[in-house]
C-alpha cells in the first residue's frame, strides 16, 4: 500500500538537502516518477526539474502545465524562514499563496485517489484558535487576492513564518471538503526542529540558549528522512482514509507542553 510504482508525483523544494530532497529520495526508491520544482537543482535523478520561484504565479502555473497530467501526488516541501532573511510579504506569498496556487493547478490534473501533502510547522499547533484571524485569507480567490489581504493585515502577518504555516494548516482543513468530493485527499505535517539547511537561520534569529532549553521528549531534533517518511505515508494509498489532518511530527513537544509535562523556554529574538 505504500508503493508508488507507476505513480507520477511533484515535489516542491526537492533540491538541496532538506525535507524535500529526502522525499524525492524515498519516492524514487518506491517507484515513483518524480518531478521537482525548486530554485536549486535536485541531487537525485528525477524525471524533470523546473526552476521555479513559488512567489511567481506565472512560473507556478507554467511549471504545472509543463509537467502535465495525470499527477497522483503533490508534496509541498518548499518554505522560507521569514525576516530578516526573507521579507514578510514574500514569506506569506511563497509559503502560503504559492503553495495554494500550485496545489489548485495540480489538483485539476489529479485523478480520484490523488493526494496533496504540505509541510507546515509545529508553530501552527493550536491553529483552531486562529480561525477567525486567517480564514479570510484562506477564502481569498487565488494568488491575486492573497497579496492584497496580506498587505491590508500587517498586524496578522507579523514576522510571517508562523502565520504562513497557520494559514497552510487552516487551508488544509478547509480545502479537504471540496477536494474530497473529487476523491482527492489533502493533509499536512507539523514538524518541530529538524536538521535541515533552514535550521541555522532559526538558530540565528533566536536568543542564545533557546534551542538548548527547547523540550523534545524524543530528546533530539528530527532528521529530514524522518520527516519525509511521514509525508510519503500521507501521500500513499496506506493513508487512503486520512484527509484534512495536521499531523504532528515534532518529537512530542506540543503534547508535552499541552499536558503540562514541559514548558516552552522564554521566547526572545537575538539582539
Amino acid at each position: 500500500m505504500s508503493s508508488y510504482a507507476g505513480k507520477r508525483v511533484i515535489v516542491t523544494g526537492g533540491g538541496g538537502s532538506g525535507m524535500g530532497s529526502a522525499v524525492v529520495e524515498q519516492l524514487s526508491a518506491l517507484g515513483a516518477e518524480v518531478h521537482v520544482l525548486d530554485l536549486r537543482e535536485p541531487t537525485h535523478e528525477v524525471a524533470s526539474f523546473h526552476a521555479v520561484d513559488l512567489g511567481d504565479p506565472d512560473a507556478i502555473t507554467g511549471a504545472a502545465d509543463a509537467i502535465g497530467g495525470p499527477v497522483d501526488a503533490l508534496f509541498n516541501c518548499v518554505g522560507v524562514p521569514g525576516p530578516p532573511f526573507v521579507e514578510a510579504l514574500d514569506t506569506m506569498l511563497i509559503n502560503f499563496a504559492g503553495v495554494r496556487l500550485l496545489s489548485d493547478a495540480v489538483a485539476e490534473q489529479m485523478p480520484a485517489g490523488g493526494a496533496i501533502v504540505s509541510v507546515a510547522s509545529a508553530a501552527a499547533a493550536g491553529w483552531q484558535q486562529q480561525l477567525d484571524s486567517f480564514l479570510g485569507l484562506v477564502q481569498t480567490d487565488g494568488f491575486a487576492e492573497a497579496r492584497p489581504w496580506c498587505e491590508a493585515n500587517p498586524e496578522l502577518v507579523g514576522a510571517a513564518y508562523t502565520p504562513s504555516k497557520v494559514a497552510i494548516t487552516i487551508w488544509t482543513a478547509y480545502a479537504c471538503s471540496d477536494l474530497g468530493a473529487r476523491g482527492i485527499r489533502i493533509n499536512c505535517t507539523l514538524p518541530g526542529p529538524t536538521e535541515t539547511p533552514m535550521l541555522p537561520d532559526f538558530k540565528e534569529k533566536l536568543r542564545d540558549g533557546y534551542w538548548d532549553e527547547y523540550p523534545i521528549p524524543l530528546g533530539r531534533f528530527q532528521t529530514p528522512a524522518e520527516q519525509a517518511g511521514a509525508l510519503v505515508f500521507l501521500g500513499s494509498d496506506a493513508a487512503a482514509a486520512i484527509t484534512g489532518v495536521a499531523l504532528l511530527t515534532d518529537g512530542g513537544t506540543v503534547s508535552a507542553v499541552a499536558t503540562g509535562r514541559a514548558a516552552l523556554p522564554a521566547f526572545a529574538l537575538r539582539g
